[in-house]
C-alpha cells in the first residue's frame, strides 16, 4: 500500500464528498473517504476473479438474509494492511477504531441463517471458491431495537446514513421482475468480498426493488400529490424492510412479493449470462451452474428457473424441471413445523399466477411417480406439493433438488430418522450432512487480536487463519501454566472492553471480575430465554435466603431481539428486564449477581460479547435447534458451552470433550420415552422454588401494564404442558450451574477448560463447510485469480 497515495485520496473524497478536510470531518464521513478510497485497491483484482470464474462450473448461494456485520475493519485484514491504515490514521490524529464504531452494520439478516450465509461468503473467497451470494439490498433491514419500561420497542435501522461504499450500483445490469398487479425493476448493487490474502475478491448481489416510473408528472399537475408517488412507494415497499409482519394477510402478501423478486431477479440474472456465454442451449446447464437454497425462503427459484426457460427459450417444460433438478439444493435449517413455509395458493396466484401454474405441473408430475412406485392415497398426500389449498415450499425443495442437507449431524439424523423420514426413504442418496461453520477472520482474527497474536506466537506462523485445523498444534501447550495465565489475562483484557463498551453504548456499569454468563441469539421460545431466565430468579431468592451462599460474582448477559408480531417473545423479554431492574437495584444481595439485557443486539455488538464471554449459554430444547454457530463462535475464543445435547453442541463435546463442558437436561431419546405421559403441572407443583419463580408472573411481584404477557408465559409453562420442557430440565440446569461455579473456583483447571475449547475448535470453521459443499454438492473447485 502506498501510504502518501492512500492520504492524498482520503483527503481528496472528504472534500469531494463532505466539502471538508481531515480535521474536520466526523467519524462517519472518514469512514466513507477511507472504504472508498480502499475500494480502488480491489476494483481489478474484482473484476479479473469474475473472468475466471467464468470460465468453468459456478455455484451461487441464494439467501433472503446476509448478516454481514461492518466491513472496514474485516476488509483491512483480508487486504493483509490492517496496521499499515492503523499507523496511517493515527498521523493524520484519528482512532481507527474511532473509524471502526462509526460504520453502520449491514443489518440485513436477523439470526444464524444470515451470519451463516455471511460466513459462506467470506469462506468461499478465502478458499478461492467460484460462488456468488443473492440477496436482497433491504432498505431499513431488521430492525434496530429500543426497551423502555422494559417493553422492546422497533425502530427503522437506517443503515445507509453514509452511503454504502462497498457496494457498486450496476446500472447496465437492472432487471425486471413481473408480477400480477405490477412490473419493477431489479437494481443489483454489488459487494466486494475479499479473499484473505488472495486475489481472489467475490461478489455479494444484492437487488434494491424501484418503480420503472417513479413520478407520475400528470397526477402531480392535478394535484393528486400520493397518486404521483404511489408507484414509487409501492415498489420500494419490496426492499424496504427484513420479514415484514405478517400476522395479516398484507404482510404476507409482501412477504411473498421479496421471495418472488429475490429469486426472479437472480435467476433471471444466472441465465442470461449463461446465454451471452454459452448461447440458449440448456441441456449442459447444470455442468456449469449449481444453487444452493438457504432455506425454504427462495425456493420459488425452482419454478421460476422452469418458467424462464419455457415461455422464454421454448424449452418442453417435461425437460425444463429435469434440468432443475440437476441445479438447485436445499439447505434445511429447522424442524420446526412454522418454520417449513408453506403459502395459500390464492396468494402465490395473487403475486405470480404463472409460477402457480408451473408448480401445479411440477405437483401432477410428482403424484404420477409416487404412484408408479406403488405409494397409496394417503401416502402421496404427505409428499404432494399442493395439498389443501396450500403449497408446502419444503416438499417442492426436497423432490427437485439432488441435495438436501441438514446443518449439524444430530440435526440431520433427526430429518432421516424422524420429521423428513417418508423422504428419505424415497430418496435416500439426496440426504446428507454439512456441520455449520464460522469464519475465523471475523470471530477471532478481527475481534480478538489480542488471543489471535498470542496463537500466531504459539504456533509460529499465522497459517491458522486460512486452516483452523492448526488449533489442534496448541494442545502441546495445554498444561503450560504460563501460557494458560497469558490466556486468561487476555480473557480479562477482553472482559474489560466488554465493560468500558457497555458502559458507552447502554450506560450499564459491570464488573469485569465477575463471571460473565452470556446468552445472545434470536429469542424464540425454544431457544430458551425463558429458562435463564427462571434460573436467575431463583438464585436470586436462594441467596436472599442464604446470604452467605458461595458462588463466583455473576453477571448474566443477555442479547435478542423478538420479532414485531410474537407476542410471547416480547414477553419474555419485559420479564427478563422486570427480573433485571429488581435484582439490580436490590442492595441485600450486595452486588453478587447482575441481569444485563442489551439493546439492539448485532453484529458488531457480538464481536465484544464472544471474546468475553466466560460461559457459552445454549439451552435449547433437545431436537430443536438445528446446529447454532453461536455456540461455536464462544468455543473459538476459549468458552466452555453450558447446553443440552442439542444441534451442533453435541459436535462442540465430541471435539472438546464433556470434562470442558456443561451438559444437562434431557435428551432427544429421553423426550420421545416421556412425552406422551409428560404432565408440567407435576414439576410445578412438586419443586416449591420452581413454583416460586413461575407464580411471579400472576401474583403481582412484577407488572406487564395489561399486555396479558405474563399471563400468557404462566400459561404456556403450567396450563398448555410446557412444549418445550423448560419445567422437566429446570433442576438440571441448576445442577449444572453449580458445577461451572465449583470449576470456575479452580482458576487453573478453568483456564485449562477454556484453552481446551479453543485447541479443538478447528473443525467449525466455515471454510471447512465450504469446501465439503464444492466437493459432495455443487461438484466445484478452487480456482485462483492469478
Amino acid at each position: 500500500m502506498d501510504k502518501i497515495a492512500m492520504k492524498n485520496d482520503i483527503e481528496k473524497q472528504l472534500k469531494i464528498k463532505y466539502g471538508v478536510g481531515i480535521e474536520e470531518a466526523t467519524g462517519g464521513e472518514i469512514f466513507s473517504a477511507l472504504s472508498t478510497s480502499l475500494m480502488g485497491l480491489v476494483v481489478d483484482n474484482w473484476k479479473d476473479t469474475k473472468e475466471v470464474y467464468s470460465t468453468g462450473k459456478q455455484a451461487y448461494y441464494l439467501s433472503a438474509e446476509y448478516l454481514m456485520g461492518r466491513a472496514l475493519g474485516n476488509n483491512l485484514i483480508s487486504l493483509g494492511i490492517y496496521e499499515e491504515v492503523e499507523e496511517l490514521l493515527k498521523e493524520l490524529g484519528v482512532d481507527i477504531n474511532a473509524i471502526e464504531e462509526s460504520e453502520e452494520d449491514a443489518a440485513l439478516g436477523n439470526g444464524g441463517l444470515g451470519r451463516l450465509a455471511a460466513c459462506f461468503i467470506d469462506s468461499a473467497a478465502a478458499m478461492e471458491v467460484p460462488l456468488q451470494g443473492y440477496g436482497i439490498r433491504y432498505s431499513n433491514g431488521l430492525f434496530k431495537q429500543k426497551f423502555e419500561n422494559g417493553f422492546q420497542y422497533e425502530e427503522a435501522d437506517s443503515w445507509l446514513t453514509y452511503g454504502d461504499p462497498w457496494s457498486i450500483r450496476r446500472e447496465r445490469e437492472i432487471v425486471e421482475v413481473e408480477f400480477a398487479d405490477m412490473k419493477v425493476k431489479a437494481v443489483p448493487y454489488d459487494t466486494p468480498i475479499i479473499g484473505y490474502k488472495s486475489n481472489n475478491i467475490n461478489t455479494l448481489r444484492l437487488w434494491k426493488c424501484e418503480a420503472i416510473e417513479e413520478f407520475d408528472f400528470n397526477s402531480f399537475n392535478e394535484g393528486k400529490y400520493t397518486k404521483s408517488i404511489k408507484l414509487k412507494n409501492k415498489a420500494d415497499d419490496v426492499s424496504r424492510v427484513l420479514y415484514p409482519n405478517d400476522d395479516m394477510r398484507a404482510g404476507k402478501l409482501l412477504r411473498l412479493k421479496q421471495q418472488y423478486f429475490l429469486v426472479s431477479a437472480s435467476i433471471q440474472d444466472i441465465i442470461s449470462k449463461h446465454v451471452s456465454l454459452h448461447g440458449e442451449e440448456f441441456k449442459e446447464f447444470a455442468k456449469l451452474h449449481a444453487v444452493q437454497l438457504n432455506d425454504t425462503h427462495p425456493v420459488l427459484a425452482i419454478p421460476e428457473f422452469i418458467r424462464i426457460l419455457v415461455d422464454k427459450y421454448n424449452v418442453e417444460i417435461d425437460e425444463a424441471i429435469e434440468i432443475s433438478k440437476k441445479v438447485f439444493a436445499y439447505t434445511n435449517h429447522t424442524i420446526l413445523a412454522e418454520a417449513l413455509e408453506k403459502w395459500d395458493r390464492s396468494l402465490i396466484v395473487k403475486i405470480c399466477p404463472r409460477i402457480f401454474e408451473i408448480i401445479k405441473v411440477i405437483d401432477e408430475k410428482f403424484i404420477a411417480e409416487l404412484k408408479v412406485k406403488g405409494y397409496s392415497k394417503i401416502e402421496i398426500d404427505e409428499f404432494r406439493i399442493i395439498n389443501k389449498g396450500v403449497v408446502r415450499m419444503a416438499n417442492l425443495a426436497i423432490y427437485i433438488g439432488f441435495a438436501v442437507n441438514g446443518v449439524a449431524q444430530l440435526h440431520t439424523d433427526i430429518l432421516k430418522d424422524t420429521e423428513l423420514n417418508n423422504w428419505y426413504k424415497l430418496y435416500p442418496s439426496k440426504f446428507q450432512n454439512k456441520t455449520n461453520g464460522i469464519t475465523q477472520r471475523r470471530w477471532l482474527r478481527s475481534c480478538n487480536k489480542e488471543l489471535s497474536a498470542l496463537i500466531t506466537e504459539l504456533l509460529g506462523n499465522e497459517d491458522w487463519v486460512k486452516n483452523l485445523a492448526l488449533l489442534k498444534d496448541l494442545e502441546k501447550f495445554k498444561d503450560d501454566e504460563a501460557v494458560l495465565t497469558r490466556f486468561m489475562d487476555i480473557k480479562h483484557e477482553k472482559k474489560v472492553q466488554l465493560a468500558k463498551y457497555l458502559k458507552e453504548v447502554d450506560g450499564i456499569e459491570v464488573d469485569p471480575s465477575s463471571l460473565f454468563d452470556i446468552q445472545v441469539k434470536r429469542l424464540h421460545e425454544y431457544k430458551r430465554q425463558l429458562l435463564n431466565t427462571l434460573y436467575i430468579l431463583d438464585l436470586y431468592y436462594r441467596i436472599k435466603e442464604n446470604p452467605e451462599m458461595k458462588i463466583p460474582k455473576s453477571t448474566f448477559i443477555y442479547g435478542a431481539k423478538a420479532f414485531p408480531g410474537y407476542k410471547r417473545a416480547k414477553g419474555i423479554i419485559k420479564f427478563t428486564n422486570d427480573i433485571a431492574n429488581l435484582i439490580n437495584n436490590d442492595k441485600d444481595i450486595d452486588g453478587k449477581i447482575k441481569v444485563v439485557f442489551v439493546e439492539n443486539y448485532r453484529v458488531s455488538y457480538a464481536e465484544k460479547l464472544f471474546p468475553a464471554a466466560d460461559v457459552s449459554k445454549q439451552i435449547s430444547t433437545a431436537g430443536k435447534e438445528a446446529s447454532g454457530t453461536g455456540n461455536m463462535k464462544f468455543m473459538l475464543n476459549g468458552t466452555p458451552t453450558v447446553g443440552t445435547y442439542d444441534g451442533a453442541n453435541v459436535e462442540i463435546v465430541r471435539e472438546s470433550g464433556e470434562d470442558n463442558n456443561f451438559i444437562f437436561g434431557l435428551r432427544i431419546e429421553d423426550i420421545e420415552k416421556i412425552k406422551s405421559e409428560y404432565n408440567s403441572k407435576e414439576y410445578y407443583e412438586k419443586d416449591p422454588s420452581l413454583k416460586r419463580v413461575i407464580d411471579t408472573l400472576i401474583d403481582g411481584t412484577f407488572d406487564d401494564e395489561g399486555m396479558g404477557y405474563y399471563k400468557d408465559l404462566y400459561n404456556s409453562l403450567v396450563n398448555e404442558n410446557d412444549q418445550y420442557y423448560l419445567l422437566a430440565d429446570f433442576e438440571s440446569m441448576k445442577k449444572a450451574e453449580d458445577q461451572v461455579f465449583e470449576a470456575y473456583a479452580d482458576k487453573m483447571r478453568w483456564a485449562k477448560i477454556c484453552f481446551e475449547n479453543t485447541c479443538n475448535a478447528g473443525i467449525f470453521s466455515s471454510d471447512r463447510t465450504i469446501l465439503e459443499y464444492c466437493s459432495d454438492i455443487w461438484n466445484i473447485k478452487s480456482t485462483r485469480n492469478n
